[in-house]
């Protein structure tokens, strides 16, 4: 299995955005249940908003599919996001 890393970029309908995200949530967690879903949380008031996943996949064709299946991507939420691989080199997320 290969990690990478989802930078998510939301769009402005936070309305809807809270509505939706005990699904999104939900899906994550099912994710953690099958150890595909490393870590996952959202950005600070800093910038756009937006989250970062980190995904355990044997390809990143995978982690695209398990993203189509998100219910905020699936309703619209996630305005843009970005995968690339990520070689983590310390810490606690497995290697």
């Amino acid at each position: 299995m290969t990690n990478y890393m989802v930078e998510y970029t939301y769009t402005d309908d936070v309305a809807n955005r809270d509505a939706i995200r005990p699904e999104h949530r939900a899906y994550l967690e099912s994710l953690v249940a099958t150890e595909q879903m490393l870590a996952y949380g959202r950005f600070g008031e800093d910038g756009p908003a937006g989250a970062l996943l980190l995904i355990a996949a044997a390809s990143a064709a995978e982690v695209e599919s398990l993203l189509a299946e998100d219910p905020f991507v699936k309703n619209g939420i996630v305005d843009s996001h970005r995968v690339r691989e990520w070689i983590g080199t310390w810490g606690a997320v497995p290697r």
